[in-house]
């Protein structure tokens, strides 16, 4: 589905990502872990299109994608969640969610599936977005985002500043989302929730790849190791 060849990535004379390699399959949950400044955000903006790359660095089923602008990459199905929820102060939680259908992709997704997805974002749809709590806001950036009908939905720091409960509610809603038909790129410095629902994860260290597989392969050590640089 989404295939990454010798990334270079970064802003400005600031280089955050080097040669980077990844690949991703169609239905997958893959999970980017690593410290701060590890370039974890800077791969999930290459992905969306908001950094310009060479072309054939990123490929999404087929197509090379690397220099497409965030418009057209929405519009071929790559969504992303972005960290710090970015709602619109002026607007309510329900045209917040329609914001997301702007690329008009066709899919299943609509306000009715995200309202069963989130309940009580049904019972606040009138409500300005920024008068909800945290975790009701990331609600909303996860509904706008599936309101575009991805193929592959990025999230980058979902948990970021939740309560346990809250984060614990949030992540049992993802294995719905991939029943659907998207395939989930998540960001996290949350080890244990991203490798809990992951298929694949990749760890992230100073701009490389420093470990990568199946969650239940690698060892806690070897994870610490990767994660940390030692």
């Amino acid at each position: 589905m989404l295939t990454v060849n010798g990334l270079r990535a970064g802003y400005g004379d600031f280089q955050a990502l080097f040669d980077l390699d990844l690949e991703l399959e169609e239905g997958e949950t893959l999970a980017i872990i690593g410290a701060n400044g590890a370039g974890k955000s800077t791969f999930l903006r290459s992905l969306a299109g908001l950094i310009r790359n060479e072309p054939e660095a990123i490929r999404f089923r087929g197509e090379a994608i690397g220099a497409l602008p965030a418009n057209q990459v929405l519009r071929r199905g790559i969504a992303l969640v972005p960290e710090g929820r970015r709602l619109f102060p002026s607007l309510s939680v329900e045209e917040n969610l329609q914001i997301g259908a702007w690329g008009k992709r066709r899919g299943a997704w609509d306000l009715q599936r995200i309202y069963r997805l989130f309940p009580v974002l049904g019972e606040l749809r009138r409500r300005p977005g920024t008068a909800l709590s945290g975790g009701q806001q990331q609600m909303v950036a996860i509904g706008r985002g599936l309101m575009s009908n991805p193929a592959l939905l990025l999230c980058d720091e979902i948990s970021l500043g939740l309560a346990p409960t809250v984060i614990k509610d949030i992540y049992a809603a993802l294995p719905t989302i991939k029943e659907g038909g998207t395939s989930l790129i998540l960001v996290e410095q949350d080890i244990n929730q991203a490798l809990g629902v992951a298929d694949r994860f990749y760890c992230f260290q100073e701009g490389r790849v420093s470990l990568s597989g199946r969650p239940h392969q690698a060892s806690r050590e070897q994870i610490r190791a990767a994660y940390f640089g030692i």
